[in-house]
Protein backbone atom coordinates (compact mmCIF):
# COMPACT_ATOMS: atom_id res chain seq x y z
CA UNK A 1 0.00 0.00 0.00
CA UNK A 2 1.45 3.30 -0.91
CA UNK A 3 2.01 6.54 1.79
CA UNK A 4 0.72 9.83 0.87
CA UNK A 5 3.13 12.20 0.37
CA UNK A 6 2.29 16.02 0.68
CA UNK A 7 4.32 17.64 -1.83
CA UNK A 8 4.26 21.80 -1.86
CA UNK A 9 4.89 23.34 -5.13
CA UNK A 10 5.82 27.12 -4.99
CA UNK A 11 4.95 28.52 -8.47
CA UNK A 12 6.35 31.78 -10.38
CA UNK A 13 4.22 34.50 -10.73
CA UNK A 14 2.89 35.48 -14.09
CA UNK A 15 5.01 38.19 -14.81
CA UNK A 16 8.28 35.74 -14.84
CA UNK A 17 6.58 33.27 -17.05
CA UNK A 18 5.41 33.30 -20.86
CA UNK A 19 1.47 33.88 -20.65
CA UNK A 20 1.40 31.46 -23.85
CA UNK A 21 3.29 28.80 -21.89
CA UNK A 22 1.34 29.62 -18.52
CA UNK A 23 0.58 25.81 -17.12
CA UNK A 24 -3.10 24.55 -15.62
CA UNK A 25 -2.84 22.93 -11.93
CA UNK A 26 -3.28 19.65 -13.54
CA UNK A 27 -0.81 20.28 -16.32
CA UNK A 28 1.43 21.76 -13.70
CA UNK A 29 0.60 18.63 -11.12
CA UNK A 30 1.58 16.01 -13.64
CA UNK A 31 4.82 17.41 -14.44
CA UNK A 32 5.99 17.88 -10.91
CA UNK A 33 4.91 13.87 -10.29
CA UNK A 34 7.01 12.69 -12.96
CA UNK A 35 10.12 14.88 -12.10
CA UNK A 36 9.72 13.36 -8.55
CA UNK A 37 9.47 9.80 -9.67
CA UNK A 38 12.55 10.01 -11.41
CA UNK A 39 14.32 10.14 -7.61
CA UNK A 40 14.68 6.78 -6.34
CA UNK A 41 13.73 7.43 -2.64
CA UNK A 42 11.74 10.52 -1.20
CA UNK A 43 13.34 12.55 1.70
CA UNK A 44 10.51 14.34 3.79
CA UNK A 45 11.62 17.89 4.77
CA UNK A 46 13.42 18.23 1.59
CA UNK A 47 13.42 21.03 -0.29
CA UNK A 48 13.82 21.07 -4.34
CA UNK A 49 15.05 24.34 -6.02
CA UNK A 50 17.00 22.66 -9.24
CA UNK A 51 14.95 20.37 -11.46
CA UNK A 52 15.97 18.07 -14.78
CA UNK A 53 12.71 19.18 -16.35
CA UNK A 54 12.49 22.23 -18.19
CA UNK A 55 8.65 22.90 -17.65
CA UNK A 56 9.43 22.44 -14.09
CA UNK A 57 12.63 24.86 -14.27
CA UNK A 58 10.38 27.19 -15.85
CA UNK A 59 7.42 27.77 -13.81
CA UNK A 60 8.39 26.22 -10.37
CA UNK A 61 10.67 28.16 -8.12
CA UNK A 62 10.51 25.46 -5.33
CA UNK A 63 9.31 22.27 -3.92
CA UNK A 64 9.09 20.84 -0.59
CA UNK A 65 8.46 17.30 0.15
CA UNK A 66 6.28 17.26 3.14
CA UNK A 67 5.34 14.91 6.29
CA UNK A 68 3.49 11.70 5.17
CA UNK A 69 -0.19 10.71 6.12
CA UNK A 70 -1.16 7.68 7.36
CA UNK A 71 1.15 7.83 10.44
CA UNK A 72 -1.05 6.44 13.44
CA UNK A 73 -0.45 2.79 14.24
CA UNK A 74 -2.71 0.22 15.44
CA UNK A 75 -2.09 1.10 18.64
CA UNK A 76 -3.42 4.74 18.21
CA UNK A 77 0.03 6.25 18.73
CA UNK A 78 2.10 8.64 16.17
CA UNK A 79 4.75 6.79 14.29
CA UNK A 80 7.77 8.79 13.44
CA UNK A 81 8.04 9.32 9.55
CA UNK A 82 10.76 7.71 8.17
CA UNK A 83 13.63 9.38 6.94
CA UNK A 84 12.96 8.37 3.27
CA UNK A 85 10.63 5.79 1.37
CA UNK A 86 11.27 4.41 -2.25
CA UNK A 87 9.66 6.92 -4.66
CA UNK A 88 6.80 3.67 -5.68
CA UNK A 89 5.71 3.55 -2.68
CA UNK A 90 4.76 7.06 -2.63
CA UNK A 91 1.44 9.06 -3.23
CA UNK A 92 1.67 12.52 -4.16
CA UNK A 93 -0.86 14.84 -3.33
CA UNK A 94 0.18 17.91 -5.06
CA UNK A 95 -0.63 21.47 -3.70
CA UNK A 96 0.32 24.14 -5.28
CA UNK A 97 0.11 28.21 -4.67
CA UNK A 98 1.65 31.58 -5.54
CA UNK A 99 3.49 33.67 -2.95
CA UNK A 100 2.27 37.02 -2.40
CA UNK A 101 5.04 39.59 -2.03
CA UNK A 102 3.18 42.77 -0.78
CA UNK A 103 3.85 44.25 2.56
CA UNK A 104 0.93 43.57 5.41
CA UNK A 105 -1.30 46.51 5.77
CA UNK A 106 -2.00 48.30 8.76
CA UNK A 107 -5.33 48.79 9.61
CA UNK A 108 -6.46 51.70 11.86
CA UNK A 109 -9.50 52.80 14.16
CA UNK A 110 -10.44 55.46 16.49
CA UNK A 111 -13.16 56.83 18.31
CA UNK A 112 -14.77 60.28 19.35
CA UNK A 113 -12.27 61.96 21.57
CA UNK A 114 -8.99 60.61 20.12
CA UNK A 115 -6.83 63.06 17.90
CA UNK A 116 -5.94 59.89 15.44
CA UNK A 117 -7.01 56.67 14.22
CA UNK A 118 -4.47 54.28 15.78
CA UNK A 119 -3.11 51.40 13.82
CA UNK A 120 -5.22 47.73 15.35
CA UNK A 121 -3.93 45.53 13.27
CA UNK A 122 -1.46 44.04 10.30
CA UNK A 123 -3.40 42.31 7.43
CA UNK A 124 -1.25 40.02 5.59
CA UNK A 125 -2.33 38.48 1.72
CA UNK A 126 -1.65 34.42 2.07
CA UNK A 127 0.22 32.62 1.22
CA UNK A 128 3.29 35.40 1.66
CA UNK A 129 6.65 35.55 0.82
CA UNK A 130 7.54 36.72 4.42
CA UNK A 131 5.87 33.64 5.96
CA UNK A 132 7.86 31.09 3.56
CA UNK A 133 9.34 28.52 5.45
CA UNK A 134 8.32 29.44 8.95
CA UNK A 135 6.61 25.94 9.13
CA UNK A 136 9.11 23.30 8.60
CA UNK A 137 11.54 26.11 10.85
CA UNK A 138 9.37 25.55 14.36
CA UNK A 139 10.87 22.40 16.05
CA UNK A 140 8.30 21.18 18.85
CA UNK A 141 9.30 18.17 21.32
CA UNK A 142 5.27 17.04 20.79
CA UNK A 143 3.29 16.55 17.55
CA UNK A 144 1.31 19.83 18.01
CA UNK A 145 1.83 21.13 14.32
CA UNK A 146 0.09 17.31 13.40
CA UNK A 147 -2.60 17.97 15.91
CA UNK A 148 -3.76 21.56 14.64
CA UNK A 149 -3.48 20.62 11.28
CA UNK A 150 -5.98 17.66 12.04
CA UNK A 151 -7.95 19.85 13.87
CA UNK A 152 -8.54 22.28 10.75
CA UNK A 153 -8.93 19.60 8.48
CA UNK A 154 -11.78 18.26 11.09
CA UNK A 155 -13.00 21.91 10.94
CA UNK A 156 -13.70 21.54 6.97
CA UNK A 157 -14.82 18.26 7.41
CA UNK A 158 -17.53 19.25 9.74
CA UNK A 159 -18.30 21.88 7.74
CA UNK A 160 -18.82 20.27 4.30
CA UNK A 161 -20.88 17.69 5.69
CA UNK A 162 -23.42 20.48 7.45
CA UNK A 163 -22.71 19.28 10.83
CA UNK A 164 -25.51 20.79 13.31
CA UNK A 165 -23.62 22.86 15.49
CA UNK A 166 -26.52 23.03 18.04
CA UNK A 167 -25.34 19.47 18.77
CA UNK A 168 -22.35 19.57 18.46
CA UNK A 169 -20.29 22.52 19.06
CA UNK A 170 -16.62 23.57 17.81
CA UNK A 171 -15.65 27.41 17.98
CA UNK A 172 -12.90 27.68 15.53
CA UNK A 173 -10.57 28.83 18.61
CA UNK A 174 -7.07 27.76 19.76
CA UNK A 175 -5.45 29.22 22.44
CA UNK A 176 -1.22 28.33 22.84
CA UNK A 177 0.19 29.06 25.96
CA UNK A 178 3.42 29.35 27.87
CA UNK A 179 6.58 31.09 28.30
CA UNK A 180 7.97 34.37 26.03
CA UNK A 181 9.89 33.64 22.90
CA UNK A 182 8.81 29.89 22.56
CA UNK A 183 7.20 30.35 18.89
CA UNK A 184 3.70 30.49 19.95
CA UNK A 185 2.86 33.27 17.77
CA UNK A 186 4.95 32.24 15.20
CA UNK A 187 3.51 28.74 15.00
CA UNK A 188 0.46 30.57 14.53
CA UNK A 189 1.65 32.57 11.13
CA UNK A 190 3.33 29.46 10.26
CA UNK A 191 -0.11 27.38 10.39
CA UNK A 192 -1.92 30.31 8.90
CA UNK A 193 0.13 30.26 6.05
CA UNK A 194 0.58 26.06 6.07
CA UNK A 195 -3.39 25.58 5.72
CA UNK A 196 -3.80 28.38 3.14
CA UNK A 197 -1.31 26.45 0.31
CA UNK A 198 -3.12 23.04 1.58
CA UNK A 199 -6.79 23.99 1.35
CA UNK A 200 -5.82 26.21 -2.29
CA UNK A 201 -9.09 23.55 -3.95
CA UNK A 202 -11.36 25.59 -1.39
CA UNK A 203 -10.41 28.89 -1.20
CA UNK A 204 -8.74 31.62 -3.28
CA UNK A 205 -6.60 33.09 -0.97
CA UNK A 206 -5.94 33.25 2.57
CA UNK A 207 -5.85 36.70 5.07
CA UNK A 208 -3.92 36.77 8.57
CA UNK A 209 -5.56 39.41 10.42
CA UNK A 210 -3.21 40.11 13.80
CA UNK A 211 -4.81 42.35 16.31
CA UNK A 212 -2.86 44.87 18.25
CA UNK A 213 -4.56 44.04 21.53
CA UNK A 214 -3.32 47.14 23.44
CA UNK A 215 -4.51 49.34 20.68
CA UNK A 216 -7.96 48.55 22.09
CA UNK A 217 -7.44 50.15 25.21
CA UNK A 218 -8.83 53.73 25.24
CA UNK A 219 -7.83 56.38 28.27
CA UNK A 220 -11.85 57.78 27.59
CA UNK A 221 -14.23 55.49 29.97
CA UNK A 222 -16.40 53.34 28.34
CA UNK A 223 -15.03 53.28 24.99
CA UNK A 224 -12.40 50.33 24.85
CA UNK A 225 -15.94 47.98 24.11
CA UNK A 226 -16.41 50.25 20.99
CA UNK A 227 -12.71 49.81 19.72
CA UNK A 228 -13.41 45.91 20.57
CA UNK A 229 -16.47 46.21 18.10
CA UNK A 230 -14.59 48.42 15.93
CA UNK A 231 -12.27 45.76 15.18
CA UNK A 232 -14.45 42.47 14.65
CA UNK A 233 -16.78 44.86 12.11
CA UNK A 234 -13.58 45.22 10.22
CA UNK A 235 -12.83 41.25 10.67
CA UNK A 236 -16.52 40.34 9.91
CA UNK A 237 -16.01 42.52 6.30
CA UNK A 238 -13.25 40.08 5.94
CA UNK A 239 -15.20 37.23 6.67
CA UNK A 240 -18.24 37.70 4.57
CA UNK A 241 -15.90 36.80 1.11
CA UNK A 242 -16.62 33.23 1.25
CA UNK A 243 -14.11 32.74 -1.10
CA UNK A 244 -11.07 33.76 1.12
CA UNK A 245 -10.01 31.81 4.10
CA UNK A 246 -9.39 34.30 6.94
CA UNK A 247 -7.52 33.93 10.10
CA UNK A 248 -7.50 35.83 13.34
CA UNK A 249 -4.46 36.22 15.51
CA UNK A 250 -5.34 37.65 19.14
CA UNK A 251 -1.31 38.17 21.03
CA UNK A 252 -1.81 38.25 24.54
CA UNK A 253 -4.93 37.64 24.91
CA UNK A 254 -4.99 37.96 28.58
CA UNK A 255 -5.05 41.82 27.84
CA UNK A 256 -8.46 41.92 26.42
CA UNK A 257 -10.07 38.79 28.50
CA UNK A 258 -8.96 39.25 31.74
CA UNK A 259 -10.98 37.56 33.83
CA UNK A 260 -13.58 39.87 35.32
CA UNK A 261 -13.09 38.44 39.00
CA UNK A 262 -10.40 40.79 38.75
CA UNK A 263 -10.03 44.42 37.85
CA UNK A 264 -7.06 46.39 36.51
CA UNK A 265 -4.77 48.47 37.84
CA UNK A 266 -5.43 52.10 36.79
CA UNK A 267 -8.50 51.36 34.95
CA UNK A 268 -12.23 51.74 35.65
CA UNK A 269 -12.86 47.30 36.58
CA UNK A 270 -16.59 48.11 34.75
CA UNK A 271 -15.06 49.27 31.64
CA UNK A 272 -12.92 45.98 31.59
CA UNK A 273 -15.64 43.91 31.99
CA UNK A 274 -16.87 45.59 28.78
CA UNK A 275 -14.27 44.65 27.29
CA UNK A 276 -14.64 40.94 28.26
CA UNK A 277 -18.21 40.73 27.60
CA UNK A 278 -17.58 42.24 23.41
CA UNK A 279 -15.21 39.69 22.69
CA UNK A 280 -17.40 36.88 23.59
CA UNK A 281 -20.07 38.36 21.76
CA UNK A 282 -18.00 38.74 18.74
CA UNK A 283 -16.48 35.34 19.24
CA UNK A 284 -19.67 33.72 19.01
CA UNK A 285 -20.93 35.68 16.27
CA UNK A 286 -18.01 34.67 13.89
CA UNK A 287 -18.33 30.73 14.59
CA UNK A 288 -20.94 31.04 12.31
CA UNK A 289 -18.92 31.28 9.18
CA UNK A 290 -17.27 28.31 7.88
CA UNK A 291 -13.87 30.46 6.47
CA UNK A 292 -12.95 31.81 9.60
CA UNK A 293 -10.13 30.59 12.23
CA UNK A 294 -9.56 32.46 15.04
CA UNK A 295 -5.42 31.98 17.19
CA UNK A 296 -4.84 33.49 20.67
CA UNK A 297 -1.40 33.14 22.52
CA UNK A 298 -0.95 33.71 26.37
CA UNK A 299 2.24 33.81 28.34
CA UNK A 300 -0.37 33.97 31.96
CA UNK A 301 -3.11 31.99 31.28
CA UNK A 302 -4.52 31.84 34.91
CA UNK A 303 -5.50 36.12 34.43
CA UNK A 304 -8.03 34.59 31.49
CA UNK A 305 -11.40 34.84 31.99
CA UNK A 306 -12.99 31.56 32.81
CA UNK A 307 -15.77 31.85 29.74
CA UNK A 308 -13.34 32.80 26.75
CA UNK A 309 -11.24 29.43 28.07
CA UNK A 310 -14.36 27.71 28.10
CA UNK A 311 -15.10 28.47 24.27
CA UNK A 312 -11.60 27.31 22.96
CA UNK A 313 -11.50 23.70 21.22
CA UNK A 314 -7.50 23.19 22.04
CA UNK A 315 -5.60 25.03 24.48
CA UNK A 316 -1.82 23.54 23.89
CA UNK A 317 0.98 24.66 26.18
CA UNK A 318 4.53 25.07 24.49
CA UNK A 319 7.08 25.03 26.49
CA UNK A 320 10.93 25.57 26.18
CA UNK A 321 12.74 22.80 23.97
CA UNK A 322 14.00 20.22 25.31
CA UNK A 323 17.54 18.92 23.95
CA UNK A 324 16.65 16.93 21.36
CA UNK A 325 15.02 19.70 19.88
CA UNK A 326 17.35 22.22 20.57
CA UNK A 327 19.97 20.09 18.23
CA UNK A 328 17.66 20.15 16.07
CA UNK A 329 17.17 23.90 15.62
CA UNK A 330 21.00 23.92 16.04
CA UNK A 331 21.40 21.53 13.11
CA UNK A 332 19.10 23.73 10.79
CA UNK A 333 21.16 27.24 11.76
CA UNK A 334 24.53 24.95 10.93
CA UNK A 335 22.54 24.13 7.61
CA UNK A 336 21.95 27.65 6.75
CA UNK A 337 25.17 28.52 7.54
CA UNK A 338 27.07 26.02 5.04
CA UNK A 339 23.97 27.02 2.81
CA UNK A 340 25.37 31.12 2.95
CA UNK A 341 29.39 29.95 2.85
CA UNK A 342 29.95 30.93 6.48
CA UNK A 343 30.48 27.73 7.48
CA UNK A 344 32.86 25.30 5.15
CA UNK A 345 31.01 23.17 3.01
CA UNK A 346 32.50 19.65 3.55
CA UNK A 347 31.68 16.00 4.47
CA UNK A 348 32.47 16.90 8.20
CA UNK A 349 30.30 19.46 8.01
CA UNK A 350 27.33 17.16 7.06
CA UNK A 351 25.78 16.67 10.83
CA UNK A 352 23.60 13.16 11.64
CA UNK A 353 20.48 12.93 13.13
CA UNK A 354 19.59 13.05 16.80
CA UNK A 355 18.76 9.55 16.86
CA UNK A 356 21.68 8.17 15.20
CA UNK A 357 23.34 10.23 18.03
CA UNK A 358 21.46 9.23 21.14
CA UNK A 359 21.52 5.57 19.89
CA UNK A 360 25.59 5.70 20.46
CA UNK A 361 25.70 4.52 16.55
CA UNK A 362 29.51 5.72 16.75
CA UNK A 363 31.73 5.70 13.54
CA UNK A 364 34.95 7.19 13.08
CA UNK A 365 34.18 10.53 11.05
CA UNK A 366 34.70 13.61 11.89
CA UNK A 367 31.14 14.40 11.11
CA UNK A 368 29.58 12.18 13.67
CA UNK A 369 31.79 13.72 16.26
CA UNK A 370 30.97 17.12 15.16
CA UNK A 371 27.38 15.85 15.59
CA UNK A 372 28.43 14.59 19.42
CA UNK A 373 29.71 17.66 20.19
CA UNK A 374 26.70 19.56 19.08
CA UNK A 375 24.49 17.82 20.83
CA UNK A 376 26.79 18.00 24.30
CA UNK A 377 26.37 21.86 23.62
CA UNK A 378 22.33 21.28 23.25
CA UNK A 379 21.76 20.20 26.36
CA UNK A 380 24.20 22.84 28.25
CA UNK A 381 21.59 25.35 26.03
CA UNK A 382 18.81 24.07 27.80
CA UNK A 383 16.35 26.28 29.68
CA UNK A 384 17.10 28.73 26.90
CA UNK A 385 13.86 29.55 24.33
CA UNK A 386 13.31 28.90 20.85
CA UNK A 387 14.33 32.85 20.23
CA UNK A 388 17.12 32.91 21.95
CA UNK A 389 18.36 29.48 20.26
CA UNK A 390 18.10 31.25 16.95
CA UNK A 391 20.42 34.64 17.91
CA UNK A 392 23.29 31.81 19.32
CA UNK A 393 24.79 31.05 16.57
CA UNK A 394 25.01 35.19 15.22
CA UNK A 395 26.56 35.98 18.82
CA UNK A 396 28.69 33.19 18.27
CA UNK A 397 30.21 35.00 15.00
CA UNK A 398 30.05 38.25 16.50
CA UNK A 399 31.89 37.47 19.27
CA UNK A 400 33.88 34.87 19.10
CA UNK A 401 35.02 33.98 15.23
CA UNK A 402 37.50 36.58 13.77
CA UNK A 403 37.11 35.10 10.34
CA UNK A 404 34.55 35.45 7.35
CA UNK A 405 34.57 31.83 6.93
CA UNK A 406 35.36 28.96 9.34
CA UNK A 407 35.11 24.95 9.79
CA UNK A 408 32.75 23.88 11.64
CA UNK A 409 34.65 21.93 14.67
CA UNK A 410 35.94 25.70 15.07
CA UNK A 411 32.63 27.08 15.47
CA UNK A 412 31.31 24.33 17.10
CA UNK A 413 33.85 25.31 19.76
CA UNK A 414 32.94 28.74 19.49
CA UNK A 415 29.28 28.33 19.98
CA UNK A 416 30.04 26.49 23.57
CA UNK A 417 31.63 29.27 24.92
CA UNK A 418 28.54 31.70 23.52
CA UNK A 419 26.60 29.16 25.35
CA UNK A 420 28.12 29.53 28.50
CA UNK A 421 28.91 33.14 28.72
CA UNK A 422 25.02 33.67 27.93
CA UNK A 423 24.14 31.29 30.95
CA UNK A 424 26.52 33.18 33.14
CA UNK A 425 25.19 36.49 32.04
CA UNK A 426 27.92 37.53 30.28
CA UNK A 427 26.81 38.47 27.13
CA UNK A 428 23.61 40.71 27.25
CA UNK A 429 20.77 40.43 23.64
Amino acid sequence: MGRIVHVEVARRTRLEVPRRSWLKIKELSDAVKEELKQKGKIVPGTRLTKFQNSIIEEHVQSIYICELENNVSDNGLIELSPDEIPVEEAIFDIHAYQLDGGEPQVGLIGTAGDDNEQPACNHWILPTVEFEGLWENLIYDSNIKDILLNYVNSIMFYSEHNVDKNIITWNRLVLLHGPPGTGKTSLCKALAQKLTVRLGNRFIHGELIEINSHSLFSKYFSESGKLVMQMFEKITEHVADEKALIFVLIDEVESLTLSRKNTFSGNDPSDSVRVVNTILTQLDKLKRYSNVIIFTTSNITGAIDSAFVDRVDIKQYIGLPSKEAIYSVYKTCVEELVRAGIIVSSDESKLVSVNRVKKGESDSTSSYFNSVNLFSISELSEGLSGRTLRKIPFLTHAHFIKTRVVDLKTFLDCLHKTVLKYKNEEICF
